[in-house]
């Protein structure tokens, strides 16, 4: 069964700008009520791990956290790879889009997007 945890607990955080960045995009795809942002990990990448990251329905094995007034699911086995994990929005000339800071990642690809623990 899942559960709703208190944001105070949430293994992730957001900078202003993904935040911001986030609302910006649940609004223009009209994501309903019924989705969160899914924030995981799965295997693969030129680093073993890449992130996962966007708008799904709520799984078996998921907690749910309310952060920054956004609706999070992830599952309970993804938290030892992301806690502390810092999701930021780059908008610059170089580069575009989301990024991860996680302090658990022993080494990341050049990409960004892939990582091992």
């Amino acid at each position: 069964m899942s559960t709703t945890v208190d944001t105070a607990f949430a293994p992730v955080t957001f900078s202003e700008g993904a935040a911001k960045e986030l609302y910006k995009l649940k609004d223009q795809q009209e994501i309903g009520e019924d989705y969160g942002l899914r924030v995981g990990v799965e295997g693969g990448g030129c680093a073993g791990m890449n992130y996962v990251l966007g708008f799904d329905q709520k799984k078996d094995g998921d907690q749910e956290y309310f952060i920054d007034g956004i609706k999070v699911f992830m599952n309970k086995a993804h938290q030892m790879y992301l806690m502390g994990m810092m999701i930021d929005w780059q908008d610059g000339l170089n580069s575009r889009g989301f990024t991860f800071v996680n302090p658990n990642a022993t080494s990341t690809c050049g990409c960004g997007t892939s990582f091992s623990a």
